[in-house]
């Protein structure tokens, strides 16, 4: 393996294996640290193994990378990964860093970096891939490449230039929101604002309603009243109004006051009811259509890839109007009876009447029970005047029971990998 070079942000997403060739984790980054005369010295890899915990791989455990595919000795500690100080995350850190070249030829950016074994077990900086400025006034333009060692640029010190985020929300793009969330938490602070206020609105509110509610507080009071006001407009209106209700009351009606009219007013809606009710954990955005709507009608709707999956579960008739509250809900018909009909049937002929709705008033507890006593994955919420003003699904009750730090526990860590050294951390050598 003598010689292998590799770059690393072709190594994140890669699957790593033992030596069985069971399947570990997957690389989430690179770790390295700087020398004086050297060039820096790769340390490991952080390795997002089951349960999204992220954990450190000495570089030595690493016996093969070939093939978009890593194999180790099998030996891995279960720790969550804590980076020490003097550790540089490549992915995370180095990627976007403006550098000037020693030889006075201007500066570039670092898009990508090299790694190469340069003995049994050891490996190193190698080359950085830099992009100079573009001297084209084309909007399509893009500046000139070069490969360089690290004797040919010189990092920036000073702090007083943000440090791009493009390349590594390049590396991010095919994340889930989920991981994109334990990502960006795991970025330091001020890295992590940064690649934030870089992600486009709908990609960030993604990711928010994925994060604990203290960080989502966080990242909202970096951001500017308007780009904040964008992210919410693109959220749940239950996760918008979860994250509202922890704003200082000024800043949350400024935010309230520059959202969409029609977005401001479902989150009104949703904050005027206890947390720990039925209006309190709904979303306002179910599929509603009529009774003479058809059953191809409705499979068009639940179709869209940007409904989630709980509210294309089913589809609820009500009369008009078809915006929450609607006009007297009638029934609902689930996405399973719909495929045992033909297109043309209409939705009032096949509707589940045997399914009573809960008030907004109705209790967590009542909600729990119904979806559990009747294996349902959503349940409808009417007012006073029997109108839908909204569904609970079993996600919003998961997350109401479910205590605030669930995304961070570590509960069932030690079983991860039970035959593997559960002790402290060994050194990186």
């Amino acid at each position: 393996m003598s010689g292998t070079r590799v770059f690393v942000a072709r190594l994140a997403g890669c699957t790593v294996f033992d030596p069985a060739g069971d399947r570990v984790g997957k690389v989430r980054d690179v770790l390295v640290v700087y020398r004086k005369n050297d060039p820096p010295r790769v340390v490991g890899l952080i390795v997002e193994i089951p349960g999204k915990r992220r954990v450190f791989v000495s570089i030595g455990r690493v016996t093969s990378i070939a093939s978009g595919q890593i194999i180790t000795t099998g030996l891995i500690n279960v720790r969550r990964f804590e980076q020490r100080g003097g550790e540089v995350r490549v992915i995370a850190e180095l990627l976007g860093r403006k550098v000037d070249f020693v030889d006075g030829s201007g500066e570039a950016t670092i898009e990508d970096v090299a790694i190469e074994e340069v003995g049994p077990g050891a490996w190193a900086v190698s080359q950085y891939f830099v992009r100079r400025p573009k001297v084209s006034s084309s909007p399509f333009a893009k500046g000139t490449t070069a490969f360089a060692t690290w004797r040919e640029i010189r990092e920036r010190q000073t702090g007083s230039e943000a440090q791009s985020a493009e390349q590594l929300i390049a590396t991010y793009s095919d994340l889930k929101p989920a991981d994109l969330a334990n990502t960006l938490l795991d970025l330091p602070q001020d890295r992590m604002i940064e690649v934030a206020e870089e992600l486009s609105d709908d990609r960030l509110a993604d990711a928010l309603e994925e994060m604990p509610e203290s960080d989502q507080v966080h990242i909202l009071t970096e951001l500017g009243d308007e780009r904040a006001a964008d992210v919410l407009d693109h959220m749940q209106p239950d996760d918008a109004a979860d994250l509202v209700a922890q704003l200082p009351a000024e800043r949350g009606e400024r935010l309230l006051q520059l959202m969409e009219p029609e977005e401001a007013e479902d989150v009104r809606m949703l904050l005027a009811f206890a947390p720990d009710t039925a209006g309190g954990l709904m979303t306002t955005e179910p599929v509603i259509l009529s009774a003479d709507s058809t059953v191809a009608e409705a499979l068009a709707l639940i179709r869209r890839p940007e409904l989630p999956p709980a509210l294309g579960a089913a589809v609820c008739v009500t009369l008009p109007p078809y915006e929450p509250p609607t006009g007297r809900y009638l029934g609902i018909v689930h996405f399973q009876r719909m495929l045992r009909y033909p297109p043309h049937e209409r939705l009032g002929s096949i509707m589940d009447q045997s399914l009573d709705p809960v008030t907004a008033k109705a209790s967590a507890a009542e909600v729990s029970r119904i979806l559990a006593s009747y294996d349902l994955v959503s349940v409808p919420v009417v007012d006073d005047n029997h109108r839908l003003v909204g569904v609970v699904t079993i996600d919003d009750v998961l997350d109401y029971l479910l205590p605030e730090d669930w995304r961070s526990q570590n509960d069932d860590d030690e079983s991860v990998a039970p035959n593997r050294p559960q002790g402290r951390r060994p050194a990186r050598a």
